[in-house]
């Protein structure tokens, strides 16, 4: 008896390898899977065969495109975590160049500030610097405003807290090197930084620190709490004139 008209017997090794293949590539083994299927029959299946072994070589090759976009993707991610990383060790080192503690006399100490106060970097400076002033004999702290372009009234509100803090700890804050524009600015904000005893340089700041620590001075300030090197200075030639 012959078969149905339009009917054709499939070698079941063929329909087999098909299975495994689609199998195989579920599991993301593209080459393997291309290995699986083999046309070679010109009949029907076999364009279902060839249709299913370009698919695969498509994907294959979509695939491989994949992974090297993925490598590549990660590579810049590394390369853009290390760059990170460089610029917060350069923005580090900066921080310290423009705010460094810096031991000019014995007992005084003076912070150049280079640039804006910003909250971030006030907060680091006082750290630093009160840590400074509680582990060693600080009398005095100079901050030096001279590389300060413009002093707002959040930068004048955190040097006043910064010498009340100062102040706790036994030591005194001078403020040097303010401009002539950020003077005027101060003024027009009607901002009052008296209290920090500010002048025109940092050796002028310089020298009324060490008048301060002249004889006699450290006990003329203990006394009145922190009468001028004039008055000092004056009391030292009268008790003088009484010995002579």
């Amino acid at each position: 008896m012959s078969e149905p008209r339009g009917k054709h017997s499939i070698d079941r090794q063929r329909i087999e390898r098909l299975v495994a293949a689609l199998s195989v590539a579920s599991a993301g083994r593209l080459e393997v899977a291309q290995e699986c299927i083999e046309v070679a029959d010109e009949d029907d299946f076999g364009m279902l065969e060839g249709s299913m072994r370009l698919f695969l070589d498509e994907l294959a090759v979509a695939a491989r495109q994949n992974a090297q976009a993925m490598e590549e993707l990660s590579g810049a991610a590394r390369e853009i975590e290390e760059k990170l990383r460089t610029i917060e060790l350069q923005r580090q080192a900066l921080r310290e160049l423009s705010a460094p503690i810096i031991d000019v006399w014995e007992g005084i100490l003076t912070v150049p500030l280079v640039g804006p106060l910003d909250g971030d970097r006030a907060a680091d400076m006082m750290d630093k610097l009160l840590t400074r002033v509680a582990d060693s004999d600080v009398q005095w702290v100079l901050i030096d405003m001279t590389g300060v372009p413009i002093v707002d009234t959040e930068t004048a509100d955190r040097l006043l807290k910064l010498a009340s803090a100062v102040r706790l700890l036994g030591a005194q804050c001078i403020l040097t090197g303010l401009g002539s524009q950020v003077a005027r600015a101060l003024v027009d904000l009607g901002v009052h930084l008296q209290e920090l005893n500010p002048m025109r340089s940092l050796r002028e700041g310089l020298r009324y620190c060490l008048a301060r620590r002249a004889p006699g001075a450290g006990a003329a300030r203990g006394r009145n709490g922190g009468a001028e090197p004039g008055a000092a200075a004056g009391g030292a030639r009268t008790r003088a004139a009484e010995g002579e």
